[in-house]
């Protein structure tokens, strides 16, 4: 029997504590409200869902958010401009530049003008190397998500094995050490695969724990794993009026002992942890 992993009522049960936080800790004491700030361009309609998505979670929470949705052919300059804005702004406590950007404009070098203090994606090299080094950061939001849904469902991660299915640096590479780092949650062993590797089914057959983030609607599939294994599935792929995701659903369920839903599993557990590294940004600006 599976039993899935409810990311949305985990993320209502942290999203309530949120909100005691912000009332004990900011209300009551008659402190500013905690902002965040957005920053899109172009028109690509999965990163408007999302940032749409991200900006009721915060009316929902009771915090303040600003969008700036830049034009398609933006330039770099603008851009970080706009970037600079935030990062001098004393009324934005943490923002995020919605991810990916346009080919014309240089990802690293606009990761690398945000305030790290600010940074509440986790992607700055500065919190992307401090949390590889268990050093009080900002961690990539699904990153942490994914953690606190296994902690949350008490599933024994150390001395596990672990294969992720992905390389990417927004959840691929920031799961891998943190699943691996000498902490609780940690402990576990783990081998990064990706699309090119060959015989994927060699290591997935063999993991306790498999996470999928490789970007390909039904990628794994029930054949690939071992009955009883734990399947997180991070995609989401709108396809003829459906959500899919990396995972195979129906040839995986019955299978796994636990799985993610899509939607309804990673999804929100990513919304509310941006939310919280807002909280906390907020809270160390104080």
């Amino acid at each position: 029997m599976t039993q899935l992993l409810d990311g949305n009522l985990l993320a209502k049960e942290i999203k309530n504590k949120i909100c005691k936080i912000i009332e004990k800790k900011i209300l009551k004491k008659h402190k500013r409200i905690p902002h965040l700030g957005i920053i899109l361009t172009g028109n690509n309609s999965s990163s408007i869902t999302y940032v749409n998505n991200k900006i009721k979670e915060c009316e929902n929470i009771g915090i303040k958010s600003s969008l700036i949705h830049l034009p398609i052919n933006t330039s770099e300059k603008e851009l970080l401009e706009k970037i600079k804005g935030m990062n001098q702004n004393p009324h934005i406590d943490g923002f995020i530049v919605q991810l990916p950007l346009e080919k014309h404009l240089n990802q690293d070098k606009i990761i690398l003008s945000i305030n790290p203090k600010k940074d509440v994606d986790g992607f700055h090299p500065e919190n992307f190397g401090k949390m590889a080094l268990d050093m009080k950061a900002f961690f990539p939001a699904t990153a942490l998500g994914i953690l606190t849904l296994l902690e949350k469902y008490k599933i024994q991660i150390s001395g596990k094995y672990t294969v992720i299915i992905g390389r990417s640096r927004i959840v691929g590479r920031p799961i891998s050490i943190l699943m691996s780092r000498k902490n609780n949650p940690g402990n576990s062993t783990v081998t990064l695969t990706h699309s090119k590797t060959p015989n994927i089914e060699f290591y997935t057959k063999q993991a306790d724990i498999i996470i999928v983030a490789v970007g390909i609607p039904g990628f794994l599939k029930g054949k690939m794993i071992k009955k009883g294994s734990i399947v997180i599935d991070v995609g989401i792929h709108s396809h003829e009026k459906k959500i899919l995701g990396d995972v195979d659903f129906y040839s995986v369920y019955g299978k796994a002992s636990y799985l993610t839903p899509v939607p309804g599993g990673v999804g929100p557990m990513t919304r509310v942890m941006l939310i919280k590294n807002t909280l906390i940004a907020a809270l160390n600006n104080r």
